[in-house]
């Protein structure tokens, strides 16, 4: 898998804006074939920053309606990124 597949976006919510500023902690959607070295080398190469920790969790799969009929939304995969104090991903600043 390329570096450049494993990292699909990045979340933006109110929890990752509050992480961003205060942990220099970054949240992304990523492949669920990827394992922490891989996101690591990922980041690093598209961001140009030493990572210091990753952290992944795989979301559940959600419940949804159409019509009468149920289906699922599928499971995903999240990456928490920290990167060391000095540095910051240009990407998630001013939103």
């Amino acid at each position: 898998m390329h570096s450049y597949e494993i990292l699909r976006r990045p979340l933006t919510t109110e929890k990752t804006n509050k992480l961003k500023d205060e942990a220099r902690q970054y949240a992304f959607e990523v492949d669920s074939r990827a394992n922490k070295a891989q996101i690591k080398q990922a980041v690093e190469m598209a961001f140009r920053v030493n990572v210091l920790r990753v952290n992944v969790m795989r979301m559940p799969h959600r419940r949804r309606r159409y019509g009468r009929r149920p289906s699922y939304k599928p499971m995903w995969k999240k990456a928490i990124v920290t990167i060391s104090p000095d540095q910051r991903i240009d990407l998630f600043e001013g939103v």
